[in-house]
C-alpha cells in the first residue's frame, strides 16, 4: 500500500494497526528488505509456556460441568485439571485467571455508547 502512495494514516486505518506499526515495518523493509519486514525477529525472554491450543483446552474445561460435589470451577481446580489431563506440565491459578480474563474481554462485545 505504501508503494502505491497511500499514507501511514490510511494504511493503519485500513489494516486496523497502530500508525507506529506501519512506520516500523516500513523502516524494516527499507533497511533490511522484504523478508525482514514480513517476519518478526526473535524476542528476548522465555517463550510462552501455554500455546493457543492449551488456552482453548483450558477454556473448554472451564465451560464444562464442574467436578462432582462442586457448584462451579475454581481457578485452582482448573489448573489442577489442566495438569491432570496433560494439557500443560504445570500452570498456576493466576495464569488460568489471565487466560479466562482475556477470553471474556475478547468476545466481540460492542459498546452501547451509554
Amino acid at each position: 500500500m505504501a508503494d502505491e502512495g497511500y499514507s501511514d494514516d490510511y494504511i493503519s486505518s485500513t489494516l486496523q494497526v497502530a500508525k507506529s506499526t506501519v512506520a516500523r515495518i516500513r523502516g524494516r523493509y527499507c533497511q533490511e528488505g522484504l523478508e525482514s519486514a514480513l517476519k518478526e525477529k526473535p524476542r528476548s525472554g522465555a517463550p510462552p509456556k501455554i500455546d493457543g491450543r492449551a488456552k482453548a483446552e483450558v477454556v473448554t474445561i472451564a465451560c464444562s460441568k464442574p467436578p462432582e460435589g462442586r457448584s462451579r470451577w475454581t481457578l485452582r481446580l482448573l489448573a489442577d485439571k489442566a495438569v491432570e489431563l496433560n494439557v500443560v506440565d504445570s500452570v498456576s491459578h493466576t495464569t488460568i485467571y489471565r487466560i479466562l480474563k482475556k477470553m471474556r474481554s475478547s468476545r466481540g462485545r460492542r459498546s452501547t455508547g451509554a
